[in-house]
């Protein structure tokens, strides 16, 4: 499979962001683990043991201890080959908060924590999804042509999330839910959203990605474009942030099945007709 996403300049992003530690440059982390914690708190189970995956590993462990639900939380990371080092059947519950959008292979990925998982563990996973940054990168696109005549890609892909239930089912996991999550902010420029990508560990980590820097030709161009396009009326700008949230199970003969086809004891038109 040919990469898309450079794993050291992946790693060398995030390392950098957490050098500068900009406060405040997480929102979009903790908007996430937030909604971990919610999503944990109308679960029915507790866990014993849980693994926290990816570079915001200490903040998801600590967000999964503060729940109450779970006995103990295993910090892990995906290496530079985008392999899991973690024993197989070994946890009850895996969490990945925008993470797997910067794998080349996130079947693969998903497989991978699914035998870290042991029969009716559960994933809990967000990652961005189409629709993030779609301002940023049509304005981007558009600038650079204008300027240089071509446009090099500066934004990473991001699954749709009718996608999500169909990548839970290709590894593997059982009753596999995905859902959407749309989160606007406003800048006072696009310059100070792109200040923002850096600072949160977002720079461009795309194999394809230019090797200068860009022309200040370009950036101009793309802020004039930005803000004329997507500002509100006090002339701030906006910027989307969607995610796809998905969890799966792994199979387990304690999970409800479904009915074989033709077993229904009463049809459709019947059960309708009781509602009427």
């Amino acid at each position: 499979m040919r990469a898309i996403i450079d794993q050291k300049q992946r790693a060398a992003n995030h390392a950098r962001a957490a050098r500068l530690g900009v406060a405040g440059a997480d929102f979009l982390l903790v908007h996430a683990l937030d909604e971990l914690a919610d999503r944990i708190a109308v679960t029915t189970r507790s866990f014993d043991r849980a693994l926290a995956i990816g570079p915001h590993a200490d903040r998801i462990a600590r967000t999964l201890a503060a729940t109450g639900k779970i006995a103990s939380v295993d910090r892990v990371v995906f290496d530079g080959d985008e392999t899991l080092d973690v024993p197989e059947a070994g946890a009850d519950l895996a969490v990945s908060i925008l993470d797997l959008h910067e794998m080349n292979d996130v079947p693969g990925a998903l497989v991978q924590i699914r035998r870290a998982l042991r029969p009716d563990g559960l994933l809990l996973g967000c990652a961005p999804s189409s629709g993030t940054l779609g301002e940023l990168r049509e304005c981007l696109t558009e600038a650079e042509t204008m300027v240089s005549g071509g446009a090099a890609p500066r934004i990473l892909p991001f699954m749709d999330v009718r996608d999500g239930g169909g990548l839970l089912q290709r590894a593997g996991f059982a009753l596999p839910v995905a859902d959407h999550d749309t989160v606007t902010v406003r800048y006072d420029s696009a310059l100070d959203l792109m200040r923002d990508l850096r600072a949160m560990g977002a720079a461009n980590a795309l194999v394809a990605r230019p090797r200068h820097v860009t022309r200040r030709a370009v950036i101009f161009e793309a802020v004039r474009l930005y803000a004329e396009r997507h500002a509100d009326p006090d002339g701030r700008v906006r910027a989307t942030f969607s995610f796809v949230w998905m969890s799966g199970w792994v199979p387990d003969a304690s999970q409800p099945k479904p009915l074989r086809p033709g077993s229904a004891t009463h049809s459709l038109a019947e059960a309708l007709r009781s509602k009427l």
